[in-house]
């Protein structure tokens, strides 16, 4: 279990670096680092939330995806931070929306759930390059 741990936490640095690769490539607010942390972050709290619910669910009754939701809806406001208005012209929607991605892929990988983190990962990446 150890050792799973520290390929899921490599895992999502690899991937969030792969989307934050292009929005680096692409010169846009939040880049290769922002996306990579942001990915390791929410894989590193589903996997602190499975060992809180390991260690005390037999003491406790809790639900092991209260802490994932806070990333979800908390990421928000990292995203915010992206977005610049212009007059009437808005940027950085695009960035605010891969950092969310990012941060469910995060979440997808810190579950265990490699498949679904990889197909949306390449959806993404197709996304932000062909269209």
């Amino acid at each position: 279990m150890k050792w799973e741990v520290v390929l899921r936490l490599i895992l999502a640095m690899f991937i969030g670096g792969i989307i934050g690769f292009e929005r680096e490539k692409s010169n846009r607010p939040a880049g290769f680092r922002t996306h990579t942390l942001v990915c390791v972050g929410s894989a590193l709290v589903f996997l602190t939330s499975e060992f809180v619910f390991e260690a005390y669910h037999e003491l406790v009754n809790m639900d092991p995806a209260r802490l994932p939701a806070q990333v979800v809806s908390g990421i928000g406001f990292l995203g915010a931070g992206t977005i610049i208005h212009y007059g009437s012209n808005v940027k950085g929607l695009t960035s605010a929306a891969t950092l969310w991605v990012v941060a469910c892929i995060g979440l997808a990988i810190g579950a265990g759930f490699y498949w679904g983190a990889l197909a949306a990962t390449i959806i993404v990446y197709i996304t932000l390059i062909l269209l």
